[in-house]
């Protein structure tokens, strides 16, 4: 099984864009193909899972995890959109498969503990992910035991959205709420959704350091154009 070296996060960039490519936005019929294409290119590869009760979507699955892991020994970020009662199997289950870092969401709260609790001994990097409606406030306690955080510019699991007015003023105040945790670890703020040309610019200049790239990456004319042009800001 291919795996990053187990500091991977720490290794990741800090002077640039950290370019997580979100494999739904991929060719699911050449899936191999495009892991092939994106790897130059990708630090992290980012898989959505929906359970279809935490949100609309029903995608992915611990199968298509193992067979990603197969493929590539890119960091795989599994960001989990699960209902409470499912959380903990959900975790189980992508953590077998080969995830190198698992989401949850910051509104899972009422099982959070219990899942950082499950992800630490696992071995699995832990991360959150905060809705647009949800204050920023809320991620306080659980900072000390993240390594990424993660805020949604649109609404959970709906692809093609514009970026809501609030996200980089959300993303401020999440770049001063972990400063001000003094965290021992480096914990990665990353931006999901919305993520465009014309917002990518923003973004970054609000704190964003890792953006979740869709069709951004996937449909760019010139993928290698691209990316360099998201290095450069």
């Amino acid at each position: 099984m291919l795996r990053p070296p187990t500091s991977w996060i720490d290794d990741l960039p800090s002077g640039r864009v950290i370019a997580e490519f979100s494999v739904w936005s991929g060719d699911l019929l050449r899936l191999r193909d495009e892991l092939i294409r994106i790897e130059p290119y990708a630090d992290v590869l980012h898989v959505d899972v929906a359970d279809g009760h935490f949100g609309p979507a029903l995608l992915f699955f611990p199968d298509l995890v193992a067979a990603i892991r197969q493929a590539t020994s890119l960091p795989i970020h599994v960001h989990l959109m699960a209902a409470d009662n499912v959380l903990l199997s959900q975790i189980d289950q992508f953590a077998e498969a080969g995830g190198n870092l698992i989401s949850i969401h910051l509104e899972n709260a009422a099982v959070a503990d219990a899942a950082l609790d499950r992800l630490q001994a696992k071995g699995v990097a832990a991360g959150m992910v905060a809705m647009v409606e949800t204050p920023i406030a809320d991620v306080s306690r659980f900072l000390p035991r993240l390594r990424f955080l993660t805020l949604l510019g649109t609404a959970v699991g709906v692809k093609g959205q514009g970026l809501e007015s609030t996200a980089c003023d959300r993303l401020r105040e999440a770049k001063r709420t972990i400063a001000e945790s003094r965290a021992e670890r480096r914990i990665v703020l990353a931006a999901d959704g919305g993520i465009r040309e014309h917002t990518v610019r923003d973004l970054r200049a609000a704190g964003a350091e890792s953006l979740v790239l869709g069709s951004l990456a996937f449909r760019a004319p010139d993928l290698a154009s691209r990316i360099a042009w998201l290095r450069a800001i």
